[in-house]
C-alpha cells in the first residue's frame, strides 16, 4: 500500500502562490496610505487658505531642490494603484468562474489603472 507524502515540507502545492507576498504587499501599501493621509491632513490643517496657490504649493513644495511634495504623493498614488490591484484581482478570481471573463476584466483593471496612473502623472508632475 503507497503512502501519500502530501504533507510537510514536500507537500504538493496547487495555486499561484500569489497568497503570501500581496498579503504582505497590501498590507505595507495600506501603511503608506495611512501615513501620507496623515501627512495631507496636517497640511490641510497648517494652510493658511484655501486657494489655488496653497493647494498647489501642498503637493508641489521642495526640500534642498527636490521635489519632495511630488514625490510623495507620487508614491502615495502608486501604493494606491498597486493595493487597488491586489483587491481587485483577487475580487475577479474568487468571483468570476469563466476563464476568458476573468481574463477581460483583468486586463479592464489593468488598462485603467494605468490609465489612471498616466493621467495622474500628467496632472501632478506639470506643477
Amino acid at each position: 500500500m503507497a503512502v501519500s507524502k502530501n504533507f510537510g515540507s514536500k507537500r504538493l502545492v496547487v495555486g499561484a502562490h500569489y497568497g503570501t507576498l500581496d498579503f504582505i504587499a497590501q498590507r505595507i501599501t495600506a501603511v503608506i496610505l495611512a501615513l501620507y493621509t496623515i501627512v495631507l491632513l496636517v497640511g490641510i490643517l497648517v494652510m493658511p487658505g484655501s486657494t489655488y496657490e496653497n493647494w498647489r504649493a501642498l503637493f508641489s513644495f521642495h526640500v534642498f531642490a527636490l521635489p519632495l511634495g511630488q514625490m510623495l504623493v507620487t508614491l502615495a498614488f502608486v501604493s494606491l494603484i498597486w493595493h487597488a490591484w491586489i483587491g481587485v484581482r483577487d475580487i475577479w478570481m474568487d468571483y468570476i468562474r469563466p476563464v476568458g471573463v476573468r481574463l477581460l476584466m483583468q486586463v479592464l483593471t489593468i488598462l485603467w489603472l494605468v490609465g489612471s496612473l498616466v493621467y495622474f502623472a500628467q496632472i501632478i508632475w506639470r506643477l
